[in-house]
């Protein structure tokens, strides 16, 4: 993973505050953890304060430190471990992070990472000329099976083609993002089949079928029980415990004397019924 570095001193705001609404919130937050755990919640109200204002800042970074009790290093190594936060400015109405990850990359993000270098800027984590935009490559966004897919703050954008991310893009641009469908883009339902399920179709369950006429049972047509389906056959001669190695050159012949000790060994003397 690259070095990740906060913004630079240039582009920091002064200070930082929550919110009114953000403030209680941040509140409740850290009386779910028991006393003396309250820096539990450094990330949960580092996710706050990017919610906020879009990304992490220097002084949002101080301001949870000072909340928690925390030396503001520790806060720092948080910050800057975890992708998830945004550690410079991001576009105002949109950041797009493009997942290029296998799955994905096969099925054509490299398109729609082009699709950003064209629209927003052609290298990631930096603005466009309005500031209202931003993109970033990110690992796994968790669609695989509706592969290409972006995400633009908390929603995702699946089964994309290079004109339908042109098309999100310029809704965002013009401050209409509710122009665009969430999720999948295609004539899927969430992560099924595209067109439609192709089982379960019919309204009679499992429950309802009656068994053909002479049907076996799960039972008899399992030829062997599922507890000893990998276990090797002990019938051959050779496993028998009355035979101690080949070495004794009895189990050359299976109807020899070997098999009559195997048998004698596997079976109670008639004398002693």
């Amino acid at each position: 993973m690259s070095v990740r570095r906060l913004a630079e001193d240039n582009v920091q705001p002064p200070a930082f505050a929550f919110s009114k609404d953000n403030a209680v919130w941040a509140k409740a937050a850290i009386k779910k953890y028991p006393k003396g755990r309250e820096q539990s919640a450094v990330i949960p109200l580092l996710m706050r304060a990017q919610e906020q204002d879009g990304w992490v800042t220097k002084a949002a970074i101080e301001s949870v430190a000072d909340m928690l009790g925390m030396a503001y290093i520790r806060v720092l190594e948080v910050a800057t471990f975890y992708t998830q936060f945004q550690l410079g400015p991001v576009g105002t109405r949109a950041h797009i992070q493009v997942c290029g990850t296998t799955p994905c990359m096969l099925r054509g993000s490299e398109d729609l990472m082009a699709v950003c270098k064209s629209k927003i800027h052609h290298e990631p984590h930096h603005l466009n000329a309005d500031g209202t935009l931003s993109w970033e490559e990110v690992e796994c966004l968790g669609a695989c099976v509706n592969a290409p897919m972006v995400m633009i703050f908390k929603d995702t954008y699946e089964d994309l083609t290079p004109r339908q991310l042109e098309y999100i893009i310029e809704r965002f641009e013009a401050g209409k993002p509710g122009d665009v469908k969430v999720g999948t883009q295609i004539d899927r339902v969430y992560s099924a089949p595209f067109g439609g399920m192709t089982t379960l179709t019919s309204e009679d369950t499992v429950a309802e079928r009656k068994p053909e006429p002479d049907a076996k049972t799960p039972e008899e047509a399992v030829s062997v029980p599922p507890s000893n389906a990998g276990r090797p056959s002990t019938d051959a001669i050779e496993t028998a415990p009355a035979i101690k190695s080949p070495a004794d050159g009895k189990s050359a012949n299976p109807n020899g004397e070997a098999a009559k000790s195997a048998e004698a060994a596997g079976s109670p003397d008639k004398d002693e019924k």
